[in-house]
């Protein structure tokens, strides 16, 4: 019944693989002689700033980290990034403390100091700037409105002048994100809609008229666009009308009528989602990355009609690809079992890669993962990786992903490498609601339909428990966010499966969370998780609080006190519930962390107690096994 805290270990200590520092979102800057980047090598994540050489990797020690902006409460981790067409700013977006109030401020390369766009909004989220440099795309927020309207939550998209402060409003919606400013600056495409009901509108800022593109009710999980250099051309990333996302061509009318033509399609891979992609700046090409069964492969089309381009992906999971402005190569990002988020100069001519940034593992490589698929209590078919130690210790841990529209992936993953280092074998299944198996699947799991997703949680751990060498009686459930609430599900449903149980930043109350969480989180979870103005009965009884008389095994809950998104009330009503019928149950603050831990050091620090309570919650429950057998000769 123990309250923990996670903090950041004292000066000098050794830290563990887990905290080795990562590089992730690589930007050129307009003129191709500097990089600025996104690291979190200092400590928490901050942008980071170097000369980017002709041949092999930036010097790190020689990067300048640009003033941010700070704040006596709380941490000022930098979450997006993106460098101004005329290259005198770059756009950041902060979390702090790794919370979902989120600001945007203006960093000066050179070392000027930041400067705040909408500093009194409650919350801003940064968009694209206009091809001038001088106007910015941002989203903002309050945490004011009636919870009974519909826009409740929406967010105003505005164009904001970074010379004087002043803007001009696009409009507002559920998950508003300024995508894409032409060249002229004469039309922009706003993202609006609930999760799962993305869609994309074209505004004409010289007639006001509004044009839909994409995406509306039943439509889009993925909805994003681009301009192109070519004028009239509209690039959209999308699985509207699709079962997968996909590349379209959108025709922009320059007539009297200005009508857009209907998408065409132009990338498109039968089974396989395309996950990111990036302009060539001049306008031939797109590189692209797809998910292909879990892992990355990497294309360069042509957009003038010719073949595409496969090139081999550097690594095993791809989160972001740009053209370097040489012409002759890609910035890749990504990260794989045992290698930290790096970023890799990849060749358009197909020849190896090198690293730029990073990329050495951070100690001995872990096992790779295998591929499993297995069969769900309703006969779905369902897919995961299992990671099997070199030396098993019958110990078997279910990890369950976040989101629910996110997917498990072969790649950087500290506190599994550091429990299959330990010898547990661990189970990282995609239940029904995940991406990655199409529009249709990632739907399976929307409100009513939230008990099949639970119950994939019972087949998966049936899978783990068949594996040699794991022991039934030894396996634990975990999972982080949806995760967590998936976890905290299966406890109470199925006591009999589990020796111990981690929740981490997990919902244990469904209308509390609507309650709690941000207006602009709750709003458009509306389509996920069920309406709570209508669907309130469906929540409550979804969730685990209500029923934590049913869990059985230990409980480990972890959780950030800045968590504005999965606020730490959750973790303390359930914790208040178990102490108090005297379940065994541990909570483990972080005082400086939000919905995601940041500071890489602590991060290792919460992944080092939570494989030590795994080991003692198994530890104790092979004893009393061993204490509750029969002597030999008995019945």
């Amino acid at each position: 019944m123990e309250i923990a805290r996670a903090d950041a270990p004292a000066p000098g200590s050794v830290a563990p693989a887990g905290a080795a520092a990562g590089h992730r979102d690589p930007a050129v800057s307009p003129d191709g002689t500097r990089l600025a980047w996104i690291s979190d090598v200092t400590g928490r994540p901050r942008v980071h700033v170097a000369a980017l050489p002709e041949h092999g990797p930036v010097d790190v020690d020689a990067a300048t980290v640009p003033p941010h902006p700070e704040d006596t409460d709380t941490r000022q981790d930098v979450t997006a990034l993106a460098w101004s067409p005329d290259g005198g700013r770059i756009a950041v977006q902060i979390a702090p403390s790794g919370g979902d109030r989120t600001r945007v401020a203006l960093l000066d390369p050179d070392g000027g100091e930041p400067m705040p766009i909408a500093p009194g909004a409650t919350a801003v989220a940064l968009g694209a700037w206009a091809p001038s440099g001088r106007r910015l795309g941002v989203t903002v927020f309050t945490d004011t409105g009636d919870p009974a309207d519909d826009d409740y939550g929406a967010g105003t998209a505005c164009l904001v002048d970074v010379r004087d402060g002043s803007s001009v409003v696009l409009g507002s919606g559920q998950a508003a994100v300024v995508q894409a400013i032409s060249a002229d600056g004469h039309r922009v495409v706003l993202r609006t809609g609930r999760r799962g009901e993305r869609e994309l509108e074209l505004l004409d800022l010289r007639t006001g008229e509004r044009q839909s593109l994409v995406g509306g009710p039943g439509g889009a999980l993925t909805a994003t666009a681009r301009f192109g250099t070519t004028p009239g051309t509209l690039w959209v990333h999308t699985d509207a009308d699709r079962e997968h996302a996909a590349l379209l061509a959108v025709a922009l009318g320059q007539g009297p009528d200005n009508q857009v033509a209907p998408a065409r399609p132009v990338a498109v891979r039968p089974g396989a989602d395309l996950e990111t992609m990036a302009l060539d700046p001049a306008g031939a090409h797109a590189a692209l990355v797809w998910n292909v069964g879990g892992r990355s492969e990497l294309e360069v089309a042509d957009l003038r009609g010719g073949r595409p381009q496969r090139l081999a992906a550097p690594t095993d999971v791809v989160s972001g690809v740009s053209f370097a402005r040489d012409s002759v190569s890609l910035l890749v990002a990504g990260h794989g079992p045992g290698i930290p988020p790096h970023v890799l100069r990849v060749p358009l001519s197909g020849g190896p890669a090198g690293f730029l940034l990073g990329g050495a593992p951070a100690g001995p490589l872990p096992p790779r993962p295998e591929r499993v698929v297995f069969p769900a209590e309703d006969g779905l078919r369902l897919g995961g990786w299992l990671h099997r130690p070199a030396s098993p210790n019958g110990v078997g841990v279910l990890w369950l992903h976040g989101g629910p529209e996110s997917e498990e992936r072969p790649g950087w993953a500290p506190l599994l490498h550091e429990l299959v280092g330990n010898g547990a074998t661990v189970l990282t299944p995609n239940v029904r609601g995940s991406s990655g198996r199409g529009r249709a699947f990632a739907r399976l799991d929307d409100g009513a339909r939230r008990p099949s997703s639970i119950a994939d949680v019972k087949a998966a751990t049936r899978l783990l428990a068949s594996v040699p060498d794991v022991d039934r009686r030894r396996v634990v459930v975990a999972g982080r966010s949806y995760g967590g609430f998936l976890t905290l599900s299966a406890l109470v449903r199925y006591p009999e499966l589990f020796a111990g149980g981690v929740a981490v930043c997990g919902m244990s109350d469904l209308p509390a969370f609507y309650a709690d969480t941000e207006p602009w989180i709750a709003g458009p979870a509306h389509t996920e998780y069920g309406d709570p103005r209508t669907q309130g009965a469906l929540l409550a009884e979804l969730s685990p609080l209500r029923e934590a008389d049913r869990i059985a095994a230990p409980v480990l809950l972890v959780h950030g006190d800045h968590d504005t998104n999965v606020p730490v009330g959750q973790a303390l009503a359930l914790h208040e519930a178990l102490a108090g019928r005297g379940a065994p149950v541990e909570l483990l603050r972080m005082p400086e962390e939000g919905h995601e831990v940041h500071d890489r050091h602590t991060r290792a620090r919460a992944n080092g107690r939570i494989a030590s309570w795994i080991a003692g919650v198994t530890a104790a429950a092979r004893a009393h096994d061993a204490h509750d057998a029969p002597e030999a000769g008995t019945a």
